[in-house]
Parts: C-alpha cells; structure tokens; sequence
C-alpha cells in the first residue's frame, strides 16, 4: 500500500488523533521537548504507534525544505473520497448538507487554506474538479492544520454533473461572483446548502456558474476589488453559519 507523509503540529496531531491506524510510524525532532510536542508523543503512546528521532536535516531533506515543526508522520493513505462517497454521506446526514466547491482552485496553499476555513465552519464535504485543481499535497495538508484528516475532499470528474446532482437531491447551490447583484448578506444561506468559489483571478467558469441556483458577491468598502480565494470562500462560509445558527431551536 502506498504511503504519505503529513507534518505539522496540528496536521500530525490531527491524524493521530482521529486515524492512528494510518499511520506507519512517527519521525520526530532530535532535542525538541516542547509541551505541543509532548501531546502528540502521548497520543502516540497510547496508540502503540512506533516513533524514531529524526536529525533536522534529515527531516528537512524529507519534506523537501518545507516547515515540518519537527514531526512528521508516515501513513497510509486515506479512504478514497469519490462521487459515490458523496452522495451516500448526504443521504446519512440527520442535519441540511452544507458544502463547499472550488472551481479550479489551483494553489496547494489556497486549497489547504479553505479546507481549514470549511472544517471549522462545520462544512460536510469539499469538492473540486479531479482535474486543474490543486490536490491534498503535503504544502496543502500542512497549511490546512489537520482539517484534511477529518474533512473529506471529493474530486469528481464532471463538476458541472456532480451540481446537477446536487440540486436534484435538494442542494441549494450558491455561487460567489464580484458582478452579483445579490451581497453576501441578503442572500439566504440556510438549509442544504452548496458554496461554490471560483478560481484564482479566473472566478467561476460558465458551465459551473450556469449550474448555481443564484450568484452573490461580498461587498467591498475599500478601494481593492477582490479578495485571495481563501479569505473570501471563509467570508461566505461563516455568513453562512450566522444564519444557519439563527434558525437551530
């Protein structure tokens, strides 16, 4: 079975925490003691996971360079997230479905940076097309901070199909646009919900905009015309979230 590497403080911990089985065993910093560390290491401990001191150049070669904190965990590679998967989880669902789709978010740091966004948002699922789409690469595990351990990406192979589907099973897709004349604020974000975001400078492609239900844009004050793709998919999301909120008994 192939493996991965995650690393990160947060990542690592993550992994340990809600999938120990996955992984092969823990390469740690030589002389670090920290408190953050210790945590992980206990985790470990409990879960019998085997653990090796690693010297940092030999921790930097592993990881190309990039910051790994001082751990770094090889795993096997998680459960397949495909468009089956999907549809099976919706219908598991005691609550409205609330989604996240990225429509050819391309950066690694983006990608990991919305999936940190949407698991703190309560998102269910995050779907991006299998192609020019950025994947689950170790710079977006590490930026994510343990969200991609727990929040399922699915990459499927036709996005324009897979929102069809969406909507016939009851999703209300809302597409982020800077041209729409419905803000952020006035659109109605509760029940099943889809948030879809465009990509980089590009924004929503026309099939995939042709697919949303309404478009919405987030009101802008100052004198810059857009937000990074990261900071405005966690703007949608947690509006979202105020009124979802509002409706809860």
């Amino acid at each position: 079975m192939k493996s991965e590497l995650v690393f990160g403080l947060h990542a690592v911990q993550a992994v340990v925490k809600s999938a120990p089985q996955r992984i092969r065993k823990l390469m740690l910093l030589t002389g670090r003691e920290d408190q953050k560390l210790a945590k992980i290491v206990a985790f470990a401990e409990r879960e019998g996971i085997a653990m090796e001191r690693w010297s940092r150049t030999k921790l930097d070669q592993l990881v190309d360079g990039e910051n790994h904190q001082g751990v770094v965990a090889e795993c096997d590679r998680g459960e397949l997230h495909d468009e089956a998967f999907l549809f099976r989880m919706l219908e598991s669902l005691s609550v409205p479905p609330f989604l996240l789709i990225l429509d050819g978010v391309t950066d690694p740091h983006n990608l990991g940076a919305c999936m940190r966004s949407a698991e703190a948002a309560g998102v269910h699922a995050v779907i991006v097309p299998k192609d020019n789409s950025a994947s689950l690469t170790t710079v977006a595990r590490k930026v994510a901070c343990g969200a991609a351990e727990v929040l399922p990406l699915v990459p499927v192979t036709n996005l324009a199909r897979c929102l069809k589907k969406l909507q016939e099973a009851g999703v209300w897709l809302q597409g982020a646009a800077g041209e729409a004349a419905v803000d952020l604020y006035q659109a109605d974000l509760k029940g099943p919900l889809g948030i879809v975001m465009g990509a980089e400078g590009d924004g929503l492609r026309r099939l995939t905009r042709e697919c949303c239900d309404g478009l919405i844009s987030i009101p802008m004050a100052g004198e810059v015309s857009s937000l990074n793709v990261s900071v405005a998919t966690g703007v949608c999301l947690f509006e979202a979230v105020r009124q979802r909120r509002a409706v809860k008994p």
